[in-house]
């Protein structure tokens, strides 16, 4: 039950060396079995060819887990670049470099796919570049009801400020995050 289209189920028996009529058999009881138990995946039968296909029932969850933004950590620069803007939105991606001393677009990028940050509008200047401010997905992920629900950083220098707040935001991501790497 390979790729988009499929297996007949000659190829099915085939492949397990048994006769068609069984192998139909075996295929159409599984079909069942899965179907029965409620189970996230199903057999479905398209063209003649049978395929794994998600229980429609269920394809949000599948869709949930597969676009998660705990499904993979941040780099340490997308880190960065999300505690600026937690604290500071909405703001440029401009400011964003001026507080972070170096370009954060690739950054910028990945907080957006991951749906922590989105657009919140156009500034007021030339150009009108884009504001940028957190998501609802943002505070769902870090269990926060709000933003006023952010930690407060200490009174120090920009820098240090930075670091701080990068620290108290993800403290508590310990061992919550996936194991690929993003930008």
């Amino acid at each position: 039950m390979a790729g988009d289209e499929g297996l007949t189920i000659r190829q099915i028996a085939e492949i397990v060396e048994i006769d068609q009529r069984l192998s139909e058999d075996l295929v159409r009881e599984l079909k069942a079995d899965l179907e029965q138990a409620g189970r996230g995946i199903r057999i479905a039968e398209v063209a003649g060819a049978f395929r794994f296909t998600t229980h429609p029932e269920h394809a949000p969850y599948f869709e949930r887990m597969a676009y998660s933004p705990s499904r993979s950590t941040l780099s340490q620069a997308a880190l960065e670049t999300l505690a600026i803007i937690a604290y500071r939105q909405p703001i440029t991606r401009v400011e964003i470099e001026e507080i972070r001393g170096v370009k954060s677009e690739k950054a910028i990028q990945t907080l957006v796919a991951k749906d922590l940050i989105e657009e919140k509008g156009r500034a007021e200047q030339i150009g009108r570049p884009i504001l940028y401010g957190t998501t609802r997905s943002f505070l769902d992920h870090f269990e926060l009801g709000s933003l006023e629900a952010l930690p407060e950083p200490a009174a120090m220098t920009p820098e240090a400020e930075l670091e701080e707040q990068t620290q108290l935001l993800f403290g508590r991501l310990d061992g919550r995050q996936g194991s690929s790497s993003e930008p």
